[in-house]
């Protein structure tokens, strides 16, 4: 029986990791606004 949901890793972080954050002016907006919050972790 297979779990319902389960991730994949790469994906995860082509979408949602630093590098591509940094990749576009949005993203960087992101990264730069959880700074400014003090967030322990910026990006998965």
């Amino acid at each position: 029986m297979q779990r319902t949901l389960g991730g994949t890793c790469r994906k995860r972080k082509r979408t949602s990791g630093f590098r591509a954050r940094m990749r576009t002016p949005d993203g960087r907006n992101v990264i730069s606004a959880r700074r400014k919050k003090g967030r322990h972790r910026l990006s998965v």
